[in-house]
């Protein structure tokens, strides 16, 4: 089992990306074609745009991941591929040529969830890390606390009732004129800020579920208000305080539900986990708590196929693997 060999393929969003996996931890190549720059005069990604690119990329990132592996085609053992959630058009050229390499090479295909592909990552980055565990997921699309019992076997907990903890990043980034991405623009402005300049709500809800809306009107009122009364905004203030509301929300829910069902292991994954303050501040509190903090390497933090292929690996030790009618599920859940 050690040796066989993984090409992982995921498409789900704005970066194409292959990578050849050696057992389930080792990665011998991840290759990611970024798509930031094309969508960035937009101030997000455009659907179409997004698609287009993947259709022209994959092949060459595939080749070169084969390449950098120092392997060839004949050498993978089975497919893993992202079939969801993500953008549809986006989804379908992963989709797509994972299963005509799978048909033309007569290995097994496996479909991957994005979402489970960033816990993942972790298991690339700790060779350690074992279930069971807490993870949150905090991502562009998704926020969600998940139990993980076992390799295969998860449970949520939690998760956002309206927008995502990175789109809420996003959006507000938007309005204060900063470029896309704006979740790591956030995060280096608010370096620069007193997170304690401007008192944000925090949602307050029974369960670990999240909602970030109402903090996004919020801060969407408070530079209205500013505009509309000509009055001058310090928008590092105003970026370190609803980047604190927001890690408050985050940190409080996770460390409540570790404690709740007795898990002595915390485990990041998703975009946002990249954050540094959300990264600072959770490691703090798991200290505090006397809980162990996992989180990935920033490469592996954001969408790639490292993690996807990690993903079909564990998956493939079960014999789940997908058939020629596999297709893409834009809304997939976990």
């Amino acid at each position: 089992m050690n040796e066989i060999i993984t090409l992982g393929i995921e498409t789900s969003c704005d970066e194409t990306s292959a990578s050849i996996l050696k057992g389930g931890r080792e990665i011998l190549s991840n290759i990611i074609s970024t798509q930031i720059p094309l969508h960035q005069k937009f101030g997000g990604v455009v659907p179409e745009i997004a698609s287009r690119k993947h259709i022209v990329n994959i092949m060459p990132v595939i080749d070169e991941s084969v390449r950098s592996a120092g392997i060839k085609l004949k050498d993978i053992n089975q497919i893993a591929v992202t079939y969801g959630p993500g953008l549809v058009g986006a989804l379908l050229v992963g989709v797509s040529t994972a299963k005509t390499l799978a048909f033309a090479l007569d290995v097994p295909l496996i479909a991957v969830n994005h979402l489970e592909g960033h816990i993942f990552a972790n298991f690339l980055t700790y060779k350690e890390l074992e279930p069971p565990f807490l993870s949150l997921i905090v991502s562009g699309g998704h926020t969600a606390l998940i139990k993980m019992k076992s390799y295969n076997e998860f449970e949520m907990i939690g998760q956002s009732r309206d927008d995502a903890a990175g789109e809420a990043f996003d959006k507000i980034a938007r309005v204060m004129g900063l470029p896309y991405p704006g979740g790591p623009e956030i995060d280096k402005l608010a370096k620069t800020g007193n997170p304690n300049a401007v008192e944000f709500p925090i949602a307050k809800i029974e369960d670990f579920d999240f909602s970030f809306s109402g903090l996004k009107s919020a801060v969407l009122n408070y530079l209205n208000s500013a505009n509309m009364k000509g009055e001058s905004v310090n928008y590092a203030d105003v970026a370190a305080s609803f980047q604190k509301a927001v890690i408050d929300a985050l940190v409080n829910k996770t460390i409540e539900a570790a404690n709740k069902f007795n898990f002595d292991k915390i485990v990041l994954a998703g975009g946002v986990a990249a954050n540094s303050a959300l990264e600072s501040t959770l490691k703090t509190n798991c200290e505090i708590y006397g809980l162990q903090f996992f989180y990935p390497s920033k490469i592996l933090c954001t969408d790639n196929a490292a993690m996807i292929a990690c993903r079909g690996f564990y998956k493939s030790l079960t014999n789940s693997f997908a058939d020629e009618s596999l297709n893409a599920v834009p809304g997939l859940r976990l």
